[in-house]
């Protein structure tokens, strides 16, 4: 069996993926062209593979009749869609676009089935998946709506089997109770499990994001297990948020906060002294403000795709090893660019490995599959050389996710159950 294959084949559990960055790129592509029938995306596909003039001018034409409809400017976007190494400020110009692009009833429905269905095809048997519910009034949508398109998407997974909902009392699951096993030791994975996260922007108002927290109180039946702070990093302030975020925890819903993606070390620490039940990212944390995480056991998701970090997060970590990098560049990928990828690559493994080598709370993730144009087996391949470790531990880091997730204990005694046999039948050395 070929490597990839195998964390291919491994259980995983997907604890930090946001709905509409998980989008395909085919879908993406679909959706802005009302009439891009799949035929017609597949025929125009293979004719760009031999002429890319005809490209070029049909998304001329596009961005035309896009702009003359006062839509979005797509001359500023159109590179954003086609590239695979996004550099930070293009993935928030492309979180616009997609924003902008998936605010009806049946596009939600779309993509929500599509991502569950692209996860439960790698083997994640658990996944987290987090939205921020948008109201849209010249298309009739309210929040609740959204989130109502949202469990429809999941309620038409019909490829695998599909547990949603929290309780009883929530919506009927669909498919039927097929056992969770692993084709890598010969038997069928049939089932996932998801659960939601409601993701307050940073852009919204504190009303806005009180609406965010009990609409996820009302939901709970249905699966929605806690609530996340997101958005763009350099927008709003942590002290808008708190209330809303204090009083989702006094009502029992988890929380989980984008921390330190930008070195605002102020901000940092009072998101560290909130001591949330997890953070993603803490990319750009100063020597206090590690210490003060490491001390906490605040469980840290990270993504290893070096699109998700900004040229900024490499600056700060750079000055920490006495290592010098210019902070005009944009992106790591820039960087990349000019001869420092294997520097950028060591201080990102360096700060993962640190937490690992410490035994600190770890878990693997995504973010945002489509956007980063990355997959949670690839992210685990490339632990595993950055950390130097083996399929056993590198399975064992998948199991431990469960221990950082917010499903029932149920349910979670379930997952663990299915590792735990799994670990018995895995041939760790082919």
């Amino acid at each position: 069996m070929e490597m990839m294959d195998w964390w291919v084949s491994m259980p995983k559990v997907e604890l930090h993926a946001h709905l509409n960055g998980s989008v395909r790129n085919s879908t993406l592509l679909i959706i802005l062209i009302p009439s891009f029938d799949f035929l017609h995306f597949h025929l125009l596909a293979f004719e760009l593979r031999e002429d890319l003039t005809k490209f070029e001018l049909y998304y001329r034409e596009l961005a035309k009749e896009l702009g003359e409809k006062g839509i979005i400017v797509f001359s500023e976007v159109e590179h954003v869609i086609l590239k695979n190494d996004r550099s930070l400020t293009e993935v928030f110009k492309l979180f616009d676009l997609i924003h902008i692009l998936t605010t009806d009833h049946a596009t939600v429905t779309r993509i929500t089935k599509e991502v569950v269905e692209d996860f439960a095809a790698e083997n994640v048997v658990y996944l987290e998946l987090r939205t921020t519910p948008k109201r849209n009034d010249s298309r009739g949508m309210s929040k609740r709506s959204y989130m109502e398109a949202v469990i429809e998407g999941l309620r038409k997974v019909d490829v695998f089997d599909i547990d949603f909902a929290s309780t009883k009392n929530g919506l009927e699951e669909k498919g039927k109770s097929g056992q969770m096993i692993d084709d890598c030791v010969g038997f069928s994975r049939t089932k996932i499990y998801v659960r939601l996260l409601l993701s307050i922007d940073r852009r919204e108002t504190l009303a806005a994001a009180m609406e965010t927290v009990k609409l996820a109180l009302e939901m709970k039946d249905l699966g929605v297990v806690g609530i996340d702070l997101s958005g763009n990093p350099k927008v709003g302030e942590w002290i808008t948020f708190l209330p809303a975020l204090r009083f989702a925890r006094e009502q029992g819903l988890r929380v989980t906060l984008h921390c330190g993606e930008v070195p605002n070390q102020e901000e940092i620490h009072a998101m560290l002294d909130f001591l949330p039940e997890r953070i993603g990212h803490a990319c750009c944390l100063e020597e206090d403000a590690w210490r003060k995480l490491k001390n906490s056991k605040i469980p840290a998701q990270v993504p290893h795709n070096l699109s998700s970090w900004s040229g900024e997060s490499f600056v700060v970590w750079a000055s920490g090893l006495g290592l010098h990098i210019t902070p005009e560049i944009d992106s790591c990928n820039n960087l990349g660019l000019m001869g420092n990828a294997g520097l950028l690559l060591s201080i990102i493994f360096n700060f993962a490995a640190d937490l690992y080598n410490t035994n600190h709370p770890l878990i693997l993730c995504t973010d945002d599959t489509g956007v980063f144009s990355t997959s949670l087996s690839k992210e685990y391949a490339i632990a595993a050389t950055a950390f130097g470790l083996g399929k056993k531990e590198m399975f064992q880091l998948a199991r431990t996710a469960v221990e950082y997730s917010f499903v029932e204990e149920q349910v979670a005694s379930k997952l663990k159950d299915l590792f735990d046999l799994l670990d018995k039948s895995l041939a760790y050395n082919d």
